[in-house]
């Protein structure tokens, strides 16, 4: 059959066969709306995933007499708006000079040194662009000839992957000034972008740290005063936040009647959880994957325990060595919050465990301070007498228990490790002390007894008014 010219024969014919093919053009424009706007709702996650890939800027930072000197990398996905210019795919390295410009005005804005906590503004400044297989940053004498020398023409870079490598050098105005970083850089990334920065002092030993948008103003050299306030509040921080830690100071105070019992308890508990913190510091702690969570399983435990104790019945010596005990096992989980930020320190390390240590203490005061009269409230008002402390004691120990049924799922998964000399002699270092703690809180614990003391809400006794 021969077609009319045109295809004539193609085109539908009469009113239904016009609307079935209106029809399905309208199902195609429907469907097709719809997968662009698909498409165009996982763009961000994309790109944030590859974001989170390479979300690093590597900075080395030198002091020199009279001058600090900074040497950037960061990932060219950075600089959205620098728009540097492109040949298709790839970016335009010949034309790229004032693209680099504009580049080294966001890093000025972005990385921001301080001298005494005074902005430092720039004499000098000097970029490029690297190829993402550059491997100059290893060290801060490679970095910088790299940044020195010109980007060969014709170089082939791809949008987006490759780095924009700065120097700047900012003047200083005192002899030993304080030096500060802080970064402001991405903020859709928050802290998923790290600031890697290797500190190089004139005359001192070089450092390491990693800064992030949330960690705002970072000393490089503090001052002893600096480093204490920052850990004090940093211990502070630490135990007010520490839900678990309040719970189970929460379960020590509950059957307990005075201020000497319950000066001589949280008084165990303090100095326990201060060994371990300070032991943890100086790497005393076992290593590996699993300890972390057996900690965290064994904080939750204790507080399962100190509830079910508190419903049974409490003896004085018995609840000092037990406080004893998980007050080691407390310090562990202390020197979490401590560990990561020790990098922070500077010189001043044994200045800044012991204001870690007082921040904690003073953060257990103030929980005090706030429990005490709810407890003694409460006690007087709406859970009178023993059954009160069975109700509140019976709410801790379920909340305890499903924190530690989660918590040892994780452990379950972590890896368990062959154990070495090292380990074997570490255990046997903790093991040592815990049996002379456990002597030194009986032998404690019998001086501190009081005649009518010795026994605080028995089973068959009720909780004082």
């Amino acid at each position: 059959m021969r077609l009319p010219p045109g295809g004539a024969g193609l085109r539908p014919h009469g009113p239904a066969a016009r609307r079935r093919a209106a029809t399905s053009r309208s199902a195609w424009r429907w469907l097709r709306g719809w997968l662009l706007a698909a498409l165009a709702a996982c763009a961000p996650w994309a790109q944030a995933h590859e974001f989170k890939l390479d979300a690093v800027v590597n900075t080395f930072v030198k002091t020199e007499p009279g001058q600090v000197e900074l040497i950037v990398r960061a990932p060219l996905y950075l600089f959205k708006s620098v728009r540097f210019p492109v040949a298709g795919v790839e970016i335009d390295v010949d034309n790229s000079a004032s693209a680099v410009e504009r580049a080294l005005g966001a890093l000025q804005k972005d990385i921001v040194l301080s001298e005494n906590g005074r902005p430092m503004v720039s004499t000098r400044a000097a970029g490029r662009l690297s190829l993402p297989s550059d491997r100059s940053f290893e060290t801060y004498e490679q970095a910088t000839r790299h940044v020195a020398t010109p980007v060969e023409p014709g170089t082939h870079i791809f949008i987006d992957q490759g780095y924009v490598d700065a120097r700047i050098v900012y003047p200083t105005t005192s002899a030993n000034p304080e030096i500060s970083i802080r970064t402001t850089a991405a903020p859709e990334l928050g802290d998923v972008l790290k600031l890697a920065v290797r500190y190089l002092p004139a005359g001192a030993e070089s450092r390491a740290l990693v800064v992030t948008r949330s960690a705002g103003e970072v000393a490089l050299n503090p001052g002893w005063v600096r480093a204490a306030a920052g850990f004090t509040r940093l211990g502070i921080a630490h135990i007010l936040t520490g839900y678990d830690h309040l719970l189970f100071l929460l379960c020590l105070l509950v059957p307990l009647r005075g201020w000497r019992q319950i000066l001589s308890v949280v008084t165990v508990f303090t100095i326990a959880h201060s060994f371990t913190l300070l032991g943890s510091a100086f790497d005393l702690a076992p290593s590996g994957a699993w300890f972390p969570p057996f900690v965290e399983t064994a904080v939750a435990a204790s507080i399962v325990y100190m509830a079910l104790e508190n419903i049974v019945g409490v003896d004085l010596e018995r609840r000092m060595l037990i406080t004893g005990l998980f007050g080691l096992v407390h310090g562990f989980g202390f020197s979490y919050g401590l560990s990561e930020n020790l990098q922070f320190a500077g010189r001043h390390l044994l200045v800044s465990l012991f204001a870690f240590n007082v921040g904690i203490e003073l953060g257990q005061i103030l929980a005090l301070a706030m429990l005490l009269p709810v407890l003694a409230l409460v006690r007087r008002t709406w859970l009178q007498g023993r059954v009160g402390m069975i109700v509140v004691c019976a709410l801790i120990a379920h909340t305890g228990w499903h924190w530690m049924t989660d918590r040892a799922e994780a452990l379950w998964r972590a890896p368990w490790p062959s154990p070495g000399g090292a380990d074997i002699a570490v255990l046997a270092l903790w093991l040592g002390f815990i049996l002379l703690a456990a002597g030194g809180l009986s032998v404690l614990s019998r001086r501190l007894r009081i005649a009518g003391e010795a026994k605080v809400a028995p089973p068959t006794r009720a909780l004082a008014d």
